[in-house]
């Protein structure tokens, strides 16, 4: 099997778009038995198009259930807000902003009855199926002898008895962690300027929203490759 993880997206559809557009083509052109595409999470805030995103992802799993997505802390924020709204929480302080605008929405956040506009104007033009994209995204995935995750993982803990917080939030405890676990981690969450392929982990976050590049894992058999879309950030 043929194994696709797509690091962190940040409303950059442009770049997701381009590297679907990728993996089809080596798809087409190598004809694997078979093949799984892992979205790692982070579909929303900061870039432009997080409502075109969202949607992009929503189609393509219907097209084909090989493609799959998972959580990333700002998608279980966006989530949240939804939910209740928080002038301090994660999808007011990083990026709600442009997610909001990418549905047609514009919010201050600081002024409380813009907040308050706004979270119902929210509400109102996010639809019923894409609420429940978000609800129903799962908190990570494994194939083989790889694991994928939005964070990370604690050490010290069997993977399939992980906290939803920790493989959509953890950091430093992971990422200094030297031992290997039961599986390679396949994770994004904390950007890098380039993909980092360590013996324990592989962390695809190349903060796309920023620099322009969206990078993915490659695992064909025993071998990993490095495949990237790039525009102008």
């Amino acid at each position: 099997m043929r194994l696709y993880a797509i690091g962190d997206v940040h409303g950059r559809l442009d770049l997701l778009s381009g590297m679907h557009r990728q993996i089809a083509a080596e798809i087409e052109r190598d004809r694997p038995a078979d093949w799984r595409i892992i979205h790692l999470g982070d579909y929303v805030d900061r870039g432009p198009d997080s409502k075109g995103v969202i949607d992009f992802l929503i189609a393509a799993e219907k097209r084909d259930p090989r493609i799959i997505a998972l959580a990333g802390n700002h998608d279980i924020g966006f989530r949240d807000f939804l939910a209740m709204p928080d002038a301090d929480g994660l999808f007011a302080r990083y990026g709600g902003r442009e997610t909001a605008l990418s549905y047609g929405v514009a919010i201050d956040f600081a002024d409380p009855a813009s907040l308050e506009q706004g979270w119902k104007g929210l509400v109102s033009a996010v639809s019923p199926e894409q609420k429940q994209f978000l609800h129903d995204l799962p908190y990570s995935v494994s194939f083989g002898d790889f694991f994928f995750c939005h964070a990370g993982v604690r050490p010290g803990i069997a993977l399939d008895r992980q906290a939803h917080d920790d493989l959509i939030w953890v950091r430093a405890i992971f990422l200094d962690h030297p031992g290997l676990y039961e599986k390679v981690i396949v994770h994004g969450h904390t950007p890098q300027a380039e993909a980092e392929l360590m013996p324990n982990r592989v962390n695809v976050d190349t903060a796309a929203y920023q620099s322009g590049r969206l990078t993915a894992l490659v695992v064909d058999g025993a071998d990993k490759r490095i495949l990237t879309e790039t525009m102008d950030a």
